[in-house]
């Protein structure tokens, strides 16, 4: 799909040596004007440099750029990490004429490992001449890490019978846990609104996205989603049903990125939504439904087309949920694997065997205990995982 140009934006991206491999490692996205911005950030108690110092800034409501590297974590970096941080914005601001205040900046990459402030200031000329309004994918590359793909979502929206326009590039295939994002997503868009709203969007989404994802179970230490929107369609969001409008719109955006984080997720061939109906609570569903999906056990099953109902029904019983195991249903789509606790026999696991199969299906737990529903997408854990992760500095 054509990645739509919101209004007032541009994007690059560039190679500035931080990453081994040669690959465009330094992106910038840069708006005419200031824009309104709001921000949501990893719960992480280790929280890298870039992750700091944006708390702090994005605090005005004001922002006209982000820098973003991989190939350097900036964390557990001391005094050093926090200084290259400023420099890299520093230089970004420079680049730009702007002031540094209105730069956040965002890193990626192998933790304790050292940023290198001297690359990124050679780059940044090359950077911002790179500026273009469909700059958007060479971003999306600069920001990859274990990333296979690009992870970009356009949408178009109208509200009193005018066009607007957002975009989100994401990066994230490991480290992914729900508790904020576990990942790096910059949304642009170009209707104006305030700063509250945007955040209480934000926050709002991303707990109907980003939280709802697990790839491992690790809970990453540069967590940041940032949403710039500069006002330039002309378009105001200050009535309830135009929030509302764009309340939905972002949901559909950030819940195709998180979707496309999980399908990329290191190793990973297959995206499965766990869902739990009918729990006591939503509290009680949440939990089994993240217990569920961060079950060792059953990402091996799931890899290996293992139709085991008995690994879920364990890591359910274990999530410190309400729960009755002799009331649990189990289904895997459409085929009920176990009824009343108890499993429904060959025929039900053959047919289920035939749905593991399939790169993309649900697994839905029924406790009848009550009307509350919670869901998750994970995906399996395959041998590459392994590999992948086992070699991640080399």
């Amino acid at each position: 799909m054509k990645n739509i140009q919101c209004k007032g934006f541009m994007a690059s991206g560039v190679i500035s040596g931080l990453k081994k491999n040669g690959k465009k490692d330094l992106g910038l996205i840069y708006s005419e004007v200031p824009a309104n911005v709001a921000g949501v950030f990893t719960r992480n108690k280790v929280q890298a440099a870039p992750v700091i110092l944006d708390r702090k800034r994005i605090k005005t409501g004001l922002c006209q750029a982000f820098i973003a590297n991989s190939g350097s974590a900036n964390c557990c970096t001391g005094d050093q990490g926090m200084q290259d941080a400023l420099l890299e914005a520093g230089f970004a601001a420079s680049g730009l004429n702007i002031s540094e205040e209105l730069v956040l900046v965002a890193s990626t990459g192998v933790i304790g490992k050292p940023l290198d402030p001297d690359k990124i200031k050679s780059a940044v000329p090359d950077l911002v001449k790179s500026l273009s309004c469909d700059g958007i994918n060479d971003f999306a590359q600069a920001i990859m890490t274990t990333d296979t793909v690009p992870k970009i979502v356009s949408l178009k929206g109208e509200i009193g019978g005018c066009d607007f326009n957002i975009t989100g590039v994401a990066k994230g295939a490991g480290m992914i846990r729900p508790d904020m994002a576990t990942m790096l997503c910059f949304i642009i868009t170009d209707v104006k609104s305030e700063s509250d709203f945007l955040k209480e969007a934000l926050i709002s989404s991303t707990n109907r996205s980003f939280n709802r994802i697990t790839i491992d179970g690790d809970t990453s230490t540069n967590d940041t989603v940032l949403i710039m929107a500069n006002g330039m369609s002309g378009v105001y969001i200050d009535s309830n049903s135009g929030k509302e409008y764009f309340q939905k719109l972002l949901d559909e955006l950030m819940i195709k990125l998180a979707k496309m984080v999980v399908k990329d997720g290191e190793g990973a061939t297959k995206l499965v939504d766990i869902t739990v109906n009918n729990a006591a609570s939503e509290c009680d569903a949440g939990k089994i439904a993240n217990t569920v999906a961060n079950s060792n056990l059953v990402k091996t099953a799931l890899f290996g087309e293992d139709a085991n109902w008995g690994r879920i029904l364990a890591a359910a019983g274990r999530s410190g949920a309400k729960l009755d195991p002799d009331s649990v249903d189990i289904y895997f789509d459409n085929v009920l694997m176990v009824k009343n606790g108890s499993g429904c026999g060959d025929d039900a696991e053959a047919e289920a065997s035939k749905i593991l199969k399939k790169p993309e299906f649900t697994i839905m737990l029924d406790l009848k205990l009550g009307n509350a529903k919670a869901s998750v997408l994970t995906c399996d854990f395959s041998i590459d995982y392994v590999k992948i992760n086992a070699d991640y500095r080399s």
